[in-house]
């Protein structure tokens, strides 16, 4: 019976330590971070999630993007997949601003946070911080320019991002918020081609059959802005009618320096990127207070100051021009 008693001990204290070096070999493996993003058929986003993903790294973390490819139905695909696998924070690229937000809270209800970059979802109760552009500010100051460009007078056609975006509201109101005050700017067209760059083409080729004689377009991205750019050419106007964006991407960055559009708002998609990673980091570590809205400031890029800066950022001083 002694011997019985004592086997079982034994058995008792062999299996504490096989589960103690289970739970420490566990404890030990890296968590996991993925980066949901709307599209990775834009430069801008393939930008943000590689930087979020390479800053996920950095971190010491293993990192998977994922691409929804503008579908909020495969982005529920990728939220389910990333919870199931085990993933212990998503940082979110949402496809749209009340479609997604059923998907952050169900990553809320799996206890796995989720930090918004560059798009917001319409709920304050689910992710644990968003990482924003100040959209309407820039397009406060890309209106100013406009109307200085335009010498307060004209016909302009406005280019509208993804509807269900609001980003592309808040775009839209920071822009108007300022040329509204112009009666002389007139706006003889507002439509969508959701932020891509061949339906801006198409959009614009076809207000142009209607409108032939505008002075301007404003476009809510850079993707829109070049597209337009290349249907003014095509239709023999790109010479006298005034193209403007928003993104700071690098190709319309050189097409400021080479005047084929007048300006852009340059965002900081690596400032985000960084940012979301950072706090999921900070969030592992036990940190559990964010801000709900972390804005990140937009700068105006015109022909005066484009030298100082490059695709989706600035230049550090001893790169910028004397």
């Amino acid at each position: 019976m002694i011997k019985e008693k004592k086997y079982f001990l034994l058995l008792i204290f062999s299996f504490g330590l096989l589960w103690g070096c289970k739970n420490k070999t566990t404890s030990e493996q890296p968590k996991k971070i993925a980066v949901i993003v709307s599209t990775l058929n834009n430069p801008w986003f393939v930008f943000l999630a590689e930087k979020a993903s390479a800053q996920a790294k950095k971190l010491g973390y293993e990192s998977k993007i994922f691409d929804s490819q503008n579908n909020t139905s495969l982005e529920t695909d990728h939220f389910e997949n990333a919870i199931a696998s085990g993933f212990n924070a998503i940082l979110f690229n949402p496809t749209d601003a009340e479609g997604s937000v059923a998907n952050v809270m169900r990553a809320k209800a799996a206890s796995v946070p989720v930090f918004c970059m560059d798009r917001e979802v319409n709920t304050t109760d689910g992710a644990t911080s968003q990482i924003l552009s100040d959209s309407y500010s820039g397009c406060v100051a890309l209106g100013k320019y406009f109307v200085e460009k335009m010498n307060k007078q004209g016909k302009y056609v406005e280019l509208l991002g993804l509807v269900s975006d609001n980003n592309t509201w808040n775009r839209s109101k920071g822009f108007h918020s300022l040329v509204d005050h112009y009666p002389n700017l007139k706006m003889v067209a507002q439509q969508s081609a959701d932020f891509d760059r061949n339906k801006a083409m198409e959009v614009l080729e076809s207000i142009l059959q209607a409108n032939p004689d505008i002075d301007a377009v404003f476009c809510g991205n850079d993707a829109m802005a070049m597209g337009a750019y290349q249907a003014l050419v095509a239709a023999g106007k790109a010479d006298h009618v005034k193209v403007f964006g928003f993104d700071g991407a690098e190709d319309a960055v050189n097409a400021i320096k080479d005047g084929k559009i007048e300006a852009t708002a340059m965002q900081f998609p690596q400032v985000m990127a960084e940012t979301a990673a950072r706090y999921a980091d900070e969030y592992f570590k036990g940190k559990k207070d964010f801000p709900k809205k972390m804005p990140v400031a937009v700068e105006l890029v015109t022909e005066k100051n484009v030298d100082d800066y490059i695709a989706y950022g600035k230049k550090e001083p001893d790169q910028q021009k004397k």
